[in-house]
C-alpha cells in the first residue's frame, strides 16, 4: 500500500493578483507562500518520503525547494502534473472570467468544460490520474510497497485526482477545496484508493507512519464500522 501526499503549491503572485496563472511564465512563490514552504518541512518531518515529485512550474519547485534541501533528494519533474492549459484564458482576471458563459460550465459541468485553445478538464484528470499512478509504480519498485511519495501539483489538478480516488464524478470536483500548501493523502492498494487527509492546512501527517505492528496487516479492505485510530 504506497502512500501519495499532494501538497499544493503555496500562495503565488498571482493567486494575489487575482489572475488565472494556469501556464504562465514567471509567476513565483510570493512572500507568504514562501513561508509557507518552509512550513512543510516540519509538517512532514516525520515521514520517510522516499521520493519527491513535482509539476514543472516554478512556482511547484519553489514549494518543494526547502524539503527536497532537508531531505537530500532532488525531486522528479512530472510534465502530467503541470497546471491546467488553460489556453485563452490564461493571464485574465478572475473578475472577467466570471462573465463567461464558459465559467458556468466549469461550475456546474466541468466534464463537458474545455478551455479555448488549451485543454479539457476531463483530459487534465486523465493525464493527472496516470501521472501519480505512474510515479507511484515507479517508487514502489525501487523502495517497496509501503513507501512514500510526495506530489506537488496545483489546485485543480489535485481536485481532479482526489475526485477519482474517491469514485466520484469529475462533475462533482468543485464540492472539493484545496487551499495553497495544503496536504492531501491517498493511500493507494491493490483494491482500490482510500482517502486520508483533505485539505489539511496546520498539522502534521505523522499518524501516516505505519506502525511496525500493522505492517503485515495492511490489506485493501476498508475497515467495517469506521477506523478506531488507536
Amino acid at each position: 500500500m504506497a502512500t501519495l501526499i499532494l501538497l499544493r503549491h503555496g500562495r503565488s503572485t498571482a493567486n494575489t493578483a487575482g489572475v488565472l496563472a494556469g501556464r504562465a511564465p514567471g509567476v513565483e512563490l510570493d512572500d507568504r507562500g514562501h513561508e509557507q514552504a518552509a512550513t512543510v518541512v516540519d509538517r512532514l518531518a516525520d515521514l520517510p518520503i522516499a521520493s519527491i515529485v513535482t509539476s514543472p512550474m516554478t512556482r511547484c519547485r519553489q514549494t518543494v525547494a526547502p524539503l527536497a534541501a532537508a531531505r537530500g533528494l532532488e525531486p522528479v519533474v512530472e510534465d502530467d502534473l503541470a497546471e491546467v492549459d488553460y489556453g485563452a484564458w490564461t493571464g485574465r482576471k478572475i473578475t472577467e472570467l466570471v462573465n463567461e458563459d464558459l465559467w458556468k460550465v466549469v461550475q456546474a459541468h466541468p466534464s463537458a468544460a474545455a478551455f479555448p485553445d488549451g485543454e479539457s478538464l476531463a483530459g487534465m484528470q486523465a493525464r493527472s490520474v496516470a501521472a501519480v499512478r505512474r510515479q507511484i509504480a515507479r517508487v514502489q519498485a525501487e523502495h517497496g510497497d509501503r513507501a512514500i511519495v510526495l506530489a506537488c501539483s496545483h489546485g485543480d489538478v489535485i481536485k481532479a485526482v482526489l475526485a477519482d480516488a474517491l469514485a466520484s464524478h469529475l462533475d462533482n470536483f468543485q464540492r472539493i477545496v484545496v487551499d495553497t500548501c495544503s496536504v492531501s493523502v491517498v493511500a493507494y492498494t491493490e483494491l482500490r484508493p482510500f482517502v486520508a487527509r483533505m485539505n489539511e492546512q496546520s498539522g502534521d501527517v505523522a499518524s501516516l507512519v505505519p506502525k511496525p505492528a500493522e505492517e503485515e496487516k495492511a490489506s485493501s479492505d476498508a475497515v467495517v464500522g469506521g477506523a478506531t485510530n488507536a
